[in-house]
């Protein structure tokens, strides 16, 4: 039986008010949404399954503290600089979860990255079809507090002008990967290449707004002849601005998807920036004390700055990119941002696009590593033939988890009760770091998420769809055992395409809620007991 609280407003209403809301621009009120509503079927399958957990936490520590983000467990789509995916929170334990939603528009409104400020308010940004929205919601009712508008990315243009849709589904820019500063503050990279810092705070009157408070335009060294409504045909180059990330200097990196890497000086708002020529960047980055470490469609980079702000790799490994795009993957290349990991020595891993099985693969970080000794293992995962993953990797201590997305293409690949190959494996490089050991192997199904590890509870959190004879499609959030592999609990969340999460990650929020964007807005899963 769920537990979804009664409609706070009738359909009429909802969709006037969104359909208004869309309109606007700035930090206005915003009229609030209903509930994301369930597609037939939702009566039919299972609402819980497994049993009550008790919380284990994991012995060790996380990454260091990057001094220009929010705490660790609330800074990014990845949880900290180092991409580790895990958040120091309590969170579900499958005690009588409850389930509630938030429909950001009548059509998309996905919310991907989520953060959290000081105060425990939801801070994120989701896609319409009218523009980005970055928004700050309750983190219990997920109303909306305050909203500002970002302008419409090419690809929703050139989808809805020449009706390519899977274009908005492989379009990593516009500000989806943000992050949040160590005051509270949005850094992003719109559409427009401008990389923008926006604070929020309270009005005079008790709302909350967003301020900008720094531009730095990028458009001097990032062609920006792009598709817009006004400029359907453009000649020139267009290269959107994939991802941004500070670096242990307060410096503020930044890639495009054809293969930019510059930074900007906060402080002089001086920009700089190197091309690598014929390579493209669709995932975000990873940042640590020694360094910046960017994967492209060919290639793992370790970067640092020169003493101008300029990129200067230090080194450089190719992978197997294999001969084609799989489907699940946004293009022909490793579909992870590095992991910075190791409890004794500096790892990076990744994953590689190999044809026949996708590769884990774990390299020594130090700029001084031989060449012939930088590869600490090489692990192929899942099934011939049927393995892939544009997510980053899981990492805690000397262990990996990665999961397995092969099949997944778009919300319309797993409608009439499909589901994808599935699957997720855990990997300990050894403790004298001679090589790697497959740990356990798990059958999730998880068809596009950013899974997440509590190590306050020792709990993986995957966003699953399973195959469903009747041809229903019913979305679980599932806990699995970090230690074994073992399913604990699955609670439903929804029924249809509106509850496909399309590449959103699980996020675990400092009141042990687990947040999960969909294509339809948000829901948000907590223990009622």
């Amino acid at each position: 039986m769920s537990t979804r609280p009664p409609r706070r407003r009738g359909r009429a209403a909802v969709v006037a008010g969104v359909l208004s809301a869309l309109l606007l621009a700035g930090s206005a009120p915003v009229a609030q949404a209903d509930e994301i509503p369930l597609a037939l079927g939702h009566r039919l399958v299972e609402h819980y399954e497994g049993a009550p957990a008790t919380a284990r936490p994991l012995p060790g520590a996380g990454p260091a503290q990057h001094p220009y983000l929010a705490p660790n467990g609330r800074s990014g789509m990845h949880a900290d600089g180092a991409g580790s995916g895990t958040h120091p929170y309590p969170a579900p334990l499958g005690r009588e979860p409850r389930v509630t939603s938030e429909q950001i528009a009548p059509v998309g409104g996905e919310c991907a990255t989520a953060t959290f400020d000081a105060g425990g308010r939801l801070i994120t940004v989701c896609g319409t079809f009218t523009g980005f929205l970055l928004k700050l919601l309750d983190p219990r009712s997920l109303d909306t507090l305050a909203e500002y508008k970002l302008p419409q990315r090419s690809s929703t243009v050139e989808a809805v002008t020449r009706l390519d849709f899977e274009k908005i589904f492989k379009d990593t820019s516009g500000g989806a990967y943000f992050y949040l500063d160590d005051r509270d503050r949005v850094v992003l990279a719109d559409s427009r290449q401008h990389v923008l810092r926006i604070a929020h705070g309270r009005k005079a009157d008790g709302g909350w707004e967003f301020t900008v408070e720094d531009d730095w335009d990028l458009t001097p060294l990032v062609p920006h002849d792009c598709v817009s409504w006004t400029n359907l045909f453009p000649d020139g180059e267009c290269d959107p601005v994939t991802s941004v990330m500070p670096d242990w200097d307060g410096r503020i990196w930044w890639v495009t998807r054809l293969g930019r890497v510059g930074t900007v000086d906060p402080a002089t708002g001086t920009l700089r920036a190197v091309r690598l020529d014929g390579e493209e960047i669709q995932n975000s980055f990873s940042v640590a004390e020694d360094g910046v470490s960017i994967v492209t469609d060919h290639a793992l980079y370790a970067f640092r700055a020169g003493d101008d702000g300029t990129p200067q790799a230090v080194w450089r490994e190719e992978y197997d990119r294999g001969t084609g795009t799989k489907p699940g993957s946004v293009n022909q290349g490793s579909g992870t941002t590095p992991d910075l990991f190791g409890s004794r020595e500096q790892y990076v891993a990744i994953t590689d696009n190999a044809d026949d099985r996708m590769n884990v693969l774990v390299y020594r970080r130090g700029a001084d590593v031989p060449t012939a000794e930088r590869l600490v293992c090489k692990v192929p995962v899942f099934r011939s033939g049927a393995s892939t993953t544009d997510n980053s990797l899981i990492s805690w201590g000397d262990s990996l988890v990665v999961e397995n997305n092969y099949g997944y293409e778009n919300p319309s690949s797993l409608g009439f009760g499909r589901s994808v190959t599935g699957g997720a494996t855990r990997i300990d490089v050894r403790g004298d770091g001679s090589g790697c050991d497959v740990v356990w192997e798990s059958d999730v199904r998880s068809p596009s998420t950013v899974p997440k590890l509590s190590t306050a509870n020792g709990l993986l959190y995957f966003y699953e769809k399973r195959p469903n004879s009747l041809g229903i499609d019913a979305w679980y959030l599932t806990a699995v055992d970090f230690r074994t592999g073992d399913r604990v609990f699955s609670r439903f969340t929804g029924t249809g395409l509106a509850y496909d999460n399309n590449w959103a990650p699980v996020t675990l929020g400092p009141d042990g809620t687990a947040y999960v964007g969909v294509f339809n807005g948000i829901i948000a899963v907590r223990d009622s007991t």
